[in-house]
């Protein structure tokens, strides 16, 4: 099973994880210069902060072994992939309790923005390309794919 993985020591907050997100989450969207940024509907499924010192601290969704947002999930929305190791999400069974997103113990998971009817949270692109577009965007090499 590959998993993301953070060297945050090496996060130097350029946000190109949080750019790669959104487009490769943004149907239709070529390039990043297609992206409007003032939409609310365009999302990232991870997000960078500072801690009390300025550095950054890179959060992303780490599809845990045993995941808090999966086993709080009444509706059975989401769910870990024994094959894979993912943890995802079915919108159409969500019963927009957010007990996953309450039960995250990363802070990643998130309603949406634009209706907050739905789960915003990684799917590890995994419709989209063969290594999650924030892996492929970071310059520093901070996030990389590990098999484990």
């Amino acid at each position: 099973m590959k998993r993301i993985f953070i060297d945050a020591d090496k996060c130097i907050g350029c946000k190109n994880c949080l750019v790669a997100c959104m487009q490769a989450h943004k149907p239709g969207t070529v390039s990043v210069f297609g992206l409007d940024f003032i939409d609310p509907a365009l999302e990232s499924r991870n997000k960078i902060l500072l801690d009390s010192r300025g550095k950054c601290i890179p959060l992303f969704c780490r599809h845990c072994d045993k995941p808090g947002c999966a086993t709080a999930c009444m509706s059975g929305a989401m769910v870990k992939e024994p094959e894979t190791g993912y943890v995802r999400y079915d919108s159409d069974r969500c019963a927009q309790c957010f007990m996953c997103v309450m039960n995250c113990p990363y802070g990643v998971l998130k309603p949406d923005r634009e209706t907050g009817t739905y789960v915003v949270k990684c799917d590890f692109c995994a419709d989209h390309n063969s290594e999650p577009s924030c892996v492929k965007m970071c310059p520093v090499k901070a996030i990389y794919v590990e098999e484990v």
